[in-house]
């Protein structure tokens, strides 16, 4: 009897109220910070508001527009948002829609590092060292100590900027292989002063940023970060160094943390899990030369990651025992029954992205269906598509092209 009581109790979770820092959400789901490649010269668009709306309805907790450079020169993409006070109406006018709906919105904030596009940026991309990536492929210049001091304040503007535009809660993008998370590794980081060597030292950019967005964040704004638990390579961040970062944002006010790993110029696969489908990624290729290469090369430099449901759970749950703030889980939950599981191991909340793109209104059918389970079979077409055009699923488009089908399958 209490063992049937305890599992009602616990499915029940899901669709109970919750609160990250000032603000409380109507359920434990958050649709996660996936790159939306809605934002056609760096501004939202219809497609933008359509989609976000269309989580709201569907019933998310909160939604995350994604991607969002804090400055031009961080920006890898001409579809990619830039935040800034002249898209602000435009913003707003989504985050009136995701509130109509009854749900919260969150925008998330970063800078692409030595991911950073020449052509997009004005500029040549800038890390925490110089050096060559080969996987854009693109000179990299180090940042200069002033530099590195502004970045942290375009950070506490960025969120200014979002209280303006309606937007609940800022996420911070510390991982990933993005420029936070370019200081956090000592793949990335070469660096001989303050801000490289040790992980004390190598943290103190993150340090930095935190007390400009928690500044500017004040007591209306809530502040989730995305951080690695391990970079998902040999020589990249491992779990004793992940877990002392943790505890410093804890320590510095965060209110919540996003538990993800892998690093998108080294591991991108590590991230997401599965396959690349390389001919469909370059099939939306502009670039000649680019698209050769990546058909020659792209075995090699995407390497497969066997998919597997609540893929990040082991290694979260070490994060879980030892943090005391509220815990976001991210990665492979396509399905009501391991969500439910996930929440029984005291996450606060769950975050999906591909289930989302594929069924906007599951959170809806997970609270009426007890084994609600998406139909994202992980092909990663979605993936593959959105660095060149808008994300999508296969399952919602016509008439593509034959190769691709047979690769989806």
């Amino acid at each position: 009897m209490k063992e049937k009581l305890f599992n009602k109790e616990r499915e029940s979770l899901l669709f109970t109220p919750s609160s990250i820092g000032p603000l409380t959400l109507r359920n434990r789901t958050i649709r996660a910070a996936a790159f939306e490649g809605m934002c056609d010269g760096n501004a939202p668009t219809d497609k933008l508001y359509n989609y976000h709306r269309s989580v709201a309805a569907g019933g998310i907790g909160m939604t995350t527009l994604a991607y969002a450079s804090v400055t031009q020169n961080g920006l890898s993409f001409p579809h990619q948002l830039w935040l800034r006070p002249e898209i602000v109406p435009g913003l707003r006018k989504i985050t009136s829609a995701v509130h109509d709906e009854g749900a919260a919105v969150s925008i998330q904030i970063g800078h692409c590092g030595n991911m950073s596009k020449k052509s997009v940026a004005g500029t040549l991309p800038i890390s925490a060292s110089s050096g060559l990536n080969i996987y854009s492929p693109t000179f990299v210049r180090g940042m200069r100590r002033d530099e590195i001091a502004e970045m942290a304040k375009a950070f506490g503007k960025a969120v200014h900027t979002a209280r303006d535009a309606g937007f609940d809660a800022v996420e911070v993008h510390a991982g990933h292989g993005y420029l936070i998370s370019q200081f956090l590794s000592p793949y990335t980081n070469k660096r001989r002063d303050e801000f490289g060597g040790s992980l004390e030292n190598r943290m103190l950019f993150m340090r930095m940023v935190m007390d400009e967005v928690m500044k500017a964040a004040g007591s209306d704004m809530a502040v989730l970060v995305k951080m690695n638990m391990r970079d998902g390579f040999k020589g990249g961040m491992e779990l004793d160094e992940s877990l002392e970062v943790a505890r410093t944002l804890q320590n510095s006010g965060a209110h919540a943390l996003i538990l993800s790993g892998g690093f998108v110029s080294r591991a991108p696969m590590y991230v997401m899990r599965g396959k690349m489908p390389i001919h469909t990624l370059t099939h939306y290729m502009n670039d000649f030369w680019l698209k050769m290469g990546v058909r020659m090369a792209g075995r090699f430099m995407i390497p497969s990651v066997p998919f597997k449901e609540a893929y990040f759970l082991e290694d979260a749950l070490r994060f879980r025992n030892v943090l005391s703030l509220p815990l976001v889980y991210v990665g492979g939950l396509v399905a009501r029954k391991k969500i439910d599981e996930v929440l029984g191991h005291g996450f606060e909340f769950v975050s999906m992205a591909r289930a989302l793109i594929n069924e906007p209104d599951f959170v809806n059918r997970m609270r009426n269906e007890a084994s609600a389970r998406c139909a994202c079979e992980h092909t990663n077409y979605c993936i593959a598509r959105m660095y060149t055009v808008e994300m999508a699923c296969h399952k919602h488009m016509k008439d593509l092209p034959k190769k691709i089908q047979r690769e989806l399958r």
